[in-house]
């Protein structure tokens, strides 16, 4: 089996799989994949929009549930938590729609939401919104980055390639 019909049987799942538990790679990735013609571009988005508003919510569940629990454990966090719960009090909004561009952020941060004083109804509906934002961006980012690739990559003849891998591993 080679690696498109890999792509074709797999893409979605791994785009799926990647978007729960992070997800710009898989995204970046799939989004040039579809400009490609190996996936389709709306389902891509769709499979991430829908992980990755799905693991935001069971991470936020799992802040909502064991938070109280972690703190206990840990009482140095206490203070952070609660200076977190009141930035979060004022600024949810931005904070809650932009947590997925936020490196580092893409667990933590729901969880750190589901220990604050947000509403479950409030951060669900900036999570969706979130979610759709994040999957188009940065599917159209990878989309749009494999058709200059794919440009770049055919203006170049074997002999400059050769040069450029050399080039590469003599500053690399």
């Amino acid at each position: 089996m080679d690696i498109a019909a890999l792509v074709h049987s797999y893409g979605l799942l791994a785009v799926g799989l990647g978007a729960f538990l992070e997800g710009e790679s898989a995204l970046l990735i799939a989004g040039a994949a579809a400009s490609r013609g190996h996936l389709w571009l709306p389902a891509v988005v769709a499979v991430a929009a829908l992980a990755s508003f799905v693991g935001d919510q069971f991470y936020f569940s799992l802040g909502r549930k064991y938070g109280k629990t972690l703190l206990a454990r840990f009482p140095a966090l206490a203070p952070r938590a609660a200076r977190v719960d009141a930035l979060l009090a004022r600024w949810h909004l931005p904070f809650v729609l932009s947590i997925r561009f936020l490196y580092g952020l893409r667990v933590a941060g729901p969880f750190a939401v589901g220990m604050s004083s947000v509403p479950w109804s409030r951060f669900l509906a900036l999570n969706l919104a979130g979610a759709w934002l994040w999957a188009w961006l940065v599917a159209a980012a990878g989309y749009f980055g494999g058709q200059l690739l794919g440009h770049a990559l055919a203006a170049i003849d074997a002999d400059e390639l050769w040069e450029l891998a050399l080039l590469a591993a003599v500053c690399g």
